[in-house]
């Protein structure tokens, strides 16, 4: 496998990078709302593999070419045409999973740049990276799979709580509701909220500070600090089986096609104020 950097444009469709002083600057750019699709997490499966191997690289810093949206949810039609029949619990991490653990996994330091939306399946791939930062006045994040009859089944449910406690992660996953940058650094949910002005500068000036640093001493460090916590895996392979579990429910099925139906995964409905997966399940 060859350095990322060498990739040419037109290598990701859904995805911009160039590297810079042992920094992997990647970019989410799949119009309309960064949708998690198959397309993208085929592509973000790719990179954390080359990112993982290529060793120019000690930082990957992941951001949006669209200011409304990091990564809006995932595919609710991608889900729909999941396995209904039961199945053993998986022993395996299943695909998205291994992909999003990856980026915690990996001997190099993960960032996520958060300002727009991260519902779901984008929240989830946020809480893989070592660090998030969002800004202030836009960044939303959110849980809100449970209103659809599924639970979060990309790890929310195991890192929401080491990162905010279980009473709160209760009350994300639980209340499916949005919450905004300033709660979600009070919390632990991220590092910080920064003004616009701000966020792009720190977090630029920290990963070329972190990228500065011996290669070998950020690996060890960083899985000295993954060793010191209990082991995800366990939970994960737990949550994706209760997840497959969900997903043959007939109350399921109908509250997400009524969701599609009534403009969930376009752009209006997912920046609505009043935006409220419920109402919109719900609604007939």
């Amino acid at each position: 496998m060859g350095s990322i950097a060498a990739m040419q444009p037109g290598d990701y469709a859904a995805l911009r990078i160039r590297v810079e002083d042992g920094i992997a600057f990647v970019t989410i750019d799949h119009p309309p709302i960064n949708l998690l699709d198959a397309a993208l997490i085929i592509e973000l499966d790719r990179l954390g593999r080359e990112v993982q191997a290529d060793s120019n690289v000690r930082v990957l810093v992941l951001d949006s070419a669209n200011p409304e949206f990091f990564i809006a949810h995932a595919d609710v039609n991608l889900i729909l045409g999941l396995p209904r029949e039961p199945a053993p619990a998986p022993t395996e991490l299943p695909a998205f999973h291994a992909m999003a653990d990856r980026f915690r996994t990996m001997p190099k330091v993960t960032i996520a740049v958060i300002e727009g939306v991260a519902r779901g399946g984008g929240s989830e791939l946020a809480l893989a990276m070592d660090m998030r930062f969002a800004a202030r006045g836009r960044a939303l994040l959110a849980q809100p799979e449970v209103a659809l009859g599924i639970i979060p089944g990309g790890g929310g449910t195991q890192r929401l709580p080491r990162l905010v406690g279980r009473a709160r992660a209760l009350e994300i996953v639980l209340g499916c509701k949005d919450i905004d940058a300033d709660l979600a650094e009070r919390w632990g949910y991220v590092n910080r909220a920064l003004a616009d002005a701000e966020l792009r500068p720190f977090v630029n000036a920290l990963a070329r500070r972190i990228a500065s640093f011996p290669s070998e001493a950020l690996a060890h460090a960083k899985a000295a600090v993954r060793a010191a916590e209990p082991d995800p895996v366990p939970g994960l392979l737990d949550e994706a089986h209760r997840f497959a579990q969900t997903l043959a429910n007939e109350e399921t099925i109908t509250r997400m096609e009524r969701f599609l139906e009534l403009g969930g995964q376009t752009r209006e409905a997912e920046l609505n104020p009043d935006f409220d997966v419920n109402e919109l399940a719900r609604r007939t």
